[in-house]
């Protein structure tokens, strides 16, 4: 069934003493003036693996195949016939076969899909776009831990012992990804591709679910020690054109006796008034465990526990 509500949004990830997004030095990304973030991708990877590990058709993911006995990365051609069952034929190959299938992949019905394979050159905007998730907590340092290796470096005839490397982390982060849907970013194919409804109630509920658990059960050996801490989700309004700001100006965090605190209070001051009026419903996740929220007025906002989704 179609989705016809604009989504707006905010979803925290913390970090101890792990490393949620490297870049090529190993270092935590950060802008130019050493502010520590994390990309979209970063934040869309966990999602992505979390549904094809449940089984879901999933298009842009690092797969393998045995090539001459030898193990190598699928190209976009190959994942594509491998998760379609079907082969893309540059001549015989319709471009709207390939998008009803692009379609089919929830990776690409929520993020959308740049393809460029033999004489298809599409691109989808996504329904769902994610900002940058910017670390608002000031305290962060960087801690580079050496490790020792059981084995001697192989390419050095003088190496007579083993060799050293090093895991770098965070000592502590708070990342704020920002995010908003248009449901309506699909309606031009509707007309074009057969049974195509458009953005689903089903692909924003897996998007939905994905924001708040997929992190936390990524547990890769650098990223344990990542976790959702909150999702939030305004919903307006059927058919509502109202556009909001990036919302993660409006969220800032401080610690109490080892406490996270996240303050929502600048947030709720938006939420007022003629804004106010487009909503259908906001909806607030966190862990109540480990974080406390503040600044949430409760007569608008329904607050859950992001494990057990039961309202707190």
């Amino acid at each position: 069934m179609k989705f016809n509500n604009r989504v707006f949004g905010l979803v925290g990830i913390s970090a101890k003493m792990s490393n949620w997004n490297a870049d090529f030095t190993g270092r935590p990304k950060s802008t130019s003036n050493n502010q520590i973030y994390g990309s979209d991708k970063a934040f869309k990877y966990p999602i992505k693996y979390l549904w094809d590990v449940e089984g879901e058709s999933v298009l842009y993911i690092k797969s393998f195949k045995e090539d001459k006995k030898d193990l190598r990365p699928r190209s976009l051609k190959e994942r594509y016939e491998l998760i379609f069952h079907t082969t893309l034929d540059k001549k015989k190959t319709k471009g709207t076969e390939v998008l009803k299938n692009l379609f089919s992949a929830i990776d690409v019905k929520n993020f959308g899909a740049t393809f460029a394979e033999e004489n298809q050159n599409i691109s989808i905007t996504g329904a769902v776009q994610i900002g940058q998730g910017m670390n608002i907590y000031e305290k962060t340092s960087v801690e580079i831990q050496d490790i020792l290796s059981p084995f001697r470096n192989a390419k050095s005839e003088d190496a007579g012992a083993a060799s050293l490397g090093t895991k770098i982390v965070v000592d502590e982060a708070h990342y704020v990804y920002p995010f908003s849907i248009n449901p309506y970013a699909y309606d031009d194919y509707v007309s074009t591709i057969d049974d195509f409804e458009g953005y689903t109630i089903e692909a924003y509920e897996k998007y939905k679910d994905g924001c708040l658990r997929a992190t936390t059960a990524f547990g890769t050996n650098s990223k344990f020690g990542c976790d959702n801490e909150y999702g939030l989700f305004i919903k307006l309004k059927e058919n509502s054109k109202m556009a909001l700001p990036n919302l993660a100006q409006f969220v800032s965090m401080k610690k109490e006796d080892e406490k996270t605190i996240i303050d929502f209070t600048k947030l709720n001051s938006l939420l007022a008034g003629k804004v106010l009026e487009e909503v259908e419903n906001i909806e607030l996740y966190y862990n109540p465990y480990e974080i406390s929220i503040e600044g949430i007025d409760k007569e608008k906002v329904s607050l859950l526990n992001i494990f057990t989704r039961e309202v707190i």
